[in-house]
């Protein structure tokens, strides 16, 4: 990635078809629209039907993702799962290695996932997905993710989190470490995406480091409530706004640097 111009990536979570229609109102602003569930978790996933809908809601040139959810360490299970969102129209498929101990572990699930995925549909994009508040429920170290990905085949390493409290990515894991997360992802050659309570204030920081894709619910929903509010176009643009602000400030600062 180095030498070329950096985009960052804006992902959208809806959790229904009606928010997806928002979505496409907004399309114009975004980059990919991710279906998750968040009544089953941070990455809980929706029905095979809903991912259905919500492919057919958005213009065909917008990827989907989808969220397979806050998986078990069950390698077979989670495949079958991640199979199934492929087949609903996903072209990008998230797992969250929530009950992985081990990298070990961790690679042996997103294994399973690339070959099942890229199986059925090769030019799909396999996100390995871990907390940055790894601590608080026993999972795999934020920083082990690059790898996990690498050694898997997967084509991006993520950080969200787990716990939606009031805490946020940043919180536990602070910009110049989320920046090595960054740095060790592009060293695989691949995409580094990061997400949790991402708000318009984080961007300067973001964009800084080097992120690739960048994870929002709350920051576009009404009133910024991931669970009672509506996803409002009026706020995508907006969020939109200030993303492309941050870029062109970076770029001109890298550009007076020399």
């Amino acid at each position: 990635m180095c030498g070329k111009e950096h985009t960052l990536l804006l992902l959208i979570s809806p959790d229904s078809v009606e928010e997806a229609v928002e979505c496409a109102k907004a399309a114009e602003h975004l980059d990919i629209v991710d279906v998750k569930r968040p009544a089953e978790g941070s990455l809980g996933a929706n029905f095979p039907w809903v991912i259905r809908e919500i492919r057919d809601a958005v213009p065909a040139a917008k990827p989907v993702s989808a969220t397979v959810g806050d998986v078990p360490y069950k390698p077979g299970t989670v495949a079958q799962a991640a199979l199934g969102a492929a087949v609903s129209g996903a072209t990008y498929i998230k797992v969250g290695l929530y009950g992985c101990i081990t990298p070990e572990q961790a690679v042996e699930v997103m294994h399973g996932v690339v070959r099942a995925v890229k199986e059925y549909r090769p030019d799909a994009f396999v996100v390995a997905s871990g907390y940055a508040d790894a601590h608080r429920i026993g999972c795999v170290n934020p920083l082990s993710l690059p790898d996990i990905a690498l050694r898997s085949g997967s084509d991006a390493a993520m950080l969200d989190t787990a716990i939606k409290d009031g805490t946020r990515l940043f919180d536990h894991v602070p910009p110049d470490v989320c920046g090595e997360f960054v740095r060790r992802a592009h060293e695989a050659g691949l995409l580094a995406a990061l997400a949790g309570s991402v708000r318009v204030g984080d961007l300067p920081a973001l964009t800084r480091i080097g992120t690739d894709i960048v994870g929002v619910r709350g920051a576009v929903c009404e009133g910024g409530d991931r669970d009672a509010g509506r996803i409002d176009r009026r706020l995508i643009a907006a969020f939109r706004a200030e993303m492309d602000r941050h870029a062109r400030d970076h770029a001109a600062a890298a550009i007076a640097a020399g």
